[in-house]
């Protein structure tokens, strides 16, 4: 018995020591497997330790700005803030009178102080977020920390901000808040270029965190988004913006568009519709569509002006020729004159232009061009294809030309259907001397580190329709459609400018059943207007949809009270005189504008008034920085003379009595933003005279004539009513007979 308990013990002992041997060469193998190739587990030894002694942050990059054309930030990402409330007693500092702080927050953020305060109060989680209290701006989050709350801090998160809030929201879109995701406009379409890449940096550190004097560390550098320049001229787009809301408020119509551009590059001033949006409240967008690129609609008249420039390009417009006005028979179908098929007599076919006569388009279409030739000239105005404007979602258009009806309800405005950016870059042909450009918004795009631009837009000639002179004579009847007492637009005129344009009244489909929808102001009403006559310098294109207009109103009422500040200010921006200073300056060369700037401005003053000039001297000290009218400039007696000089306070002078013109002279020095509502001389100023202003402050000024001791030509007023000058004034009067061809 003790020889077989011996054996057992015994193996036992040499059991334990194979194991014990095993384990030994199992650790001393993985050991010389460590020395030799440096891994763990399959895991580099390098990298663990890197893991276990290095500190890595990330180095945050900014989004790319969205710039107008004089570089101001339209959308940009700027800092805000979230505030969160620390409950947890372990916290040096805890929130420890819930009914104050919620109390002194509520009075700044405008939160209720009795829901925010239950808040506060939980004992069961050791911090919480504010409702309410994301995406705080900077003045708000200096205005809570001056209170200086116990256990409330601030969370900085970057976010994407529009300065301007409604301002061409359409063209711009919008992001996230948290800029994760694009979601409209240029910043959907661009946004390759828009968007950052984060950078990170990582260090060596010891056994406290801190970075080791003298240890590796690597930086991947953060990589900014490309800044984005339109060619959107912001006092422009301002003014569009201003009086589209304006008539928005007036009129509720179901939409509207506006579009300002410049026909000697194709360049989008500004563009803008009605419902819009504010970028910074997308949660509440109703209207997503950019109406002036992505929708299409029967233009009604403006587009006579495309027909006429076919017919005397092609020699077969004669307009002293005499038709009978009224209707025209075509096959089974009748088409009426815009007042109930009355027409007015026999009249020639320069006052059938005036008139916007429906008869004397449908027989330049059929008689004259015929309509193969006519839709060639479609074509060649680019109304077939889409512009290419570089805007995301451009609509086609659809040009019905099956039947000869055809030819002629496309020469009048019905039947087919185009975008109004297909009409602005038709426009240009008109505006150019022939020339065509393809619209565009986008500038240039370039990087904000270095500067270099990686692309820059030039103006790209998009055709030739038609000739110089076709383009002259045209644009010398579109000014009579303005000027002359049988024309529909003279409600567009503009004291001191010479405008050409022309009317459009389009029928829309009824939404609920077949035919059109009938009755008083159930038309889209436009008007497409250049200005200065004798050499457009810019196109402006009015759409206004269904206004609710009196009975007594006709639908150029509140098209016009859109086209006419838009256009009037544009022109004053552009430093584009008044036609009658244009004639003075041509008959009498006046003095020529001495370079006074870094003279005092005392010196500066006496030689203008030497000169029999009035000197207006912005600012009280320093030096002469800038001037208006520009050095070598010539100047008339008794006109004034702005002068800049380097300070940043201003005092605001009594503009009574001036011209609009000088008042802006007087506010692009000082950087302010004006608003002139009506013609003539200022009446009115929004900020009292001798006020401090400073850079960026709105001033509102009205006009009139009371003060300058003239009287206009002819009110608005007396040009809206008059009788049968406007083609939409009477379409209620034609709905029975017009049906047997518009139900066609």
């Amino acid at each position: 018995m003790e020889v077989i308990k011996s054996r057992k013990i015994t193996w036992r002992a040499l059991g334990i020591l194979v194991i014990f041997l095993l384990f030994i060469a199992g650790v001393f193998g993985r050991f010389v497997y460590i020395q030799a190739a440096k891994e763990v587990q399959d895991e580099d030894l390098n990298e663990l330790i890197e893991q276990r002694w290095s500190q890595s942050h990330a180095i945050e990059a900014k989004r790319g700005s969205i710039l107008d054309r004089d570089g101001n930030a339209i959308a940009e990402e700027v800092a805000s803030y979230t505030m969160i409330a620390i409950l947890h007693p372990d916290y040096s500092r805890p929130v420890t009178d819930p009914a104050d702080t919620a109390g002194k927050i509520a009075s700044v953020l405008d939160l209720d102080a009795a829901a925010l305060e239950e808040r506060l109060s939980r004992n069961d989680l050791y911090q919480v977020e504010i409702p309410g209290a994301r995406y705080l701006t900077v003045e708000q989050r200096d205005e809570i920390e001056a209170m200086e709350l116990d256990g409330i801090v601030f969370r900085k998160d970057p976010t994407r901000f529009y300065p301007n809030q409604m301002f061409a929201s359409h063209i711009l879109g919008y992001t996230e808040r948290d800029m994760s995701e694009a979601r409209m406009g240029l910043e959907a379409s661009l946004d390759e270029y828009l968007s950052e890449e984060d950078g990170r940096i990582t260090y060596q550190r010891d056994g406290q965190g801190r970075r080791l004097a003298g240890g590796e560390h690597s930086i991947e550098p953060a990589k900014d988004g490309y800044d984005v320049k339109l060619t959107l001229d912001h006092k422009i787009q301002m003014v569009l913006e201003q009086a589209l809301t304006q008539v928005d408020e007036e009129y509720s119509p179901e939409r509207m568009i506006g579009i300002v551009a410049d026909p000697k590059t194709g360049e989008i001033l500004a563009m803008s519709n009605r419902p819009s949006f504010n970028p910074n409240e997308y949660e509440s967008i109703t209207n997503y569509t950019n109406f002036a690129v992505s929708s299409r609609f029967e233009p009604g008249s403006t587009i006579k002006a495309f027909t006429l420039a076919a017919a005397i390009e092609e020699g077969v417009y004669n307009g002293d020729e005499l038709y009978q006005s009224g209707t025209y028979q075509i096959g089974p179908d009748r088409i009426p004159d815009h007042n109930g098929g009355r027409g007015w007599g026999e009249i020639t076919f320069d006052e059938g232009f005036q008139r916007s006569s429906n008869v004397a388009f449908s027989k330049l279409a059929l008689e004259k061009l015929n309509p193969d030739k006519l839709f060639e000239y479609m074509d060649a105005f680019g109304f077939r294809e889409p512009t290419g404007i570089d805007l995301p979602q451009e609509a086609t258009s659809a040009i019905a030309d099956f039947r000869p009806i055809d030819a002629a309800t496309t020469a009048f405005g019905q039947g087919s259907a185009i975008t109004p950016i297909q009409q602005i870059q038709a426009a240009t042909a008109i505006a150019n001397g022939g020339e065509m450009m393809k619209p565009y918004v986008l500038d240039s795009i370039s990087d904000p580190e270095t500067g270099d631009v990686i692309h820059q837009t030039e103006p790209e000639l998009a055709g030739n329709p038609i000739s110089e002179e076709t383009a002259a004579r045209v644009l010398e009847l579109m000014e009579t459609v303005v000027t002359e007492s049988a024309g529909t637009g003279q409600p567009y005129a503009i004291d001191g400018f010479d405008i050409a344009g022309k009317t459009g009244t389009a029928q829309i489909n009824n939404p609920d059943g077949p035919g059109r929808l009938t009755g008083h102001g159930n038309y889209i009403f436009s008007f497409m207007g250049m200005a200065p006559a004798d050499d457009p310098e810019v196109v402006v294109y009015v759409a206004v949809d269904r206004p609710e207009i009196e009975l007594h109103e006709s639908g150029s009422v509140p098209v016009s009270k859109v086209f006419r500040p838009v256009m009037q200010q544009s022109l004053q921006y552009l430093n584009i005189m008044p036609q009658e200073n244009r004639e003075e300056e041509v008959s009498d060369a006046g003095e020529v504008l001495t370079d006074f700037t870094g003279d005092r401005p005392a010196e500066a003053a006496e030689v203008i008034e030497n000169a029999a000039l009035t000197p207006i001297v912005i600012g009280d000290s320093g030096k002469i920085v800038s001037q208006v009218p520009e050095p070598g400039s010539q100047i008339l007696p008794g006109e004034r003379v702005f002068l800049l000089t380097d300070t940043s306070d201003y005092t605001l002078p009594d503009f009574n009595g001036w011209s609009g013109r000088d008042v802006h002279a007087w506010a692009n020095l000082a950087g302010l933003s004006v608003t002139a509502e009506g013609n003539g001389y200022v009446t009115e100023q929004s900020i009292e005279p001798g006020a401090e202003v400073t850079e960026g402050q709105q001033l509102l000024i009205e006009l009139g004539y009371g003060e300058a001791g003239e009287e206009p030509a002819a009110s608005e007023d007396e040009a809206v009513e008059q009788e049968e000058t406007s083609e939409e004034a009477d379409f209620e009067d034609e709905e029975d007979e017009e049906e047997d061809f518009f139900m066609d």
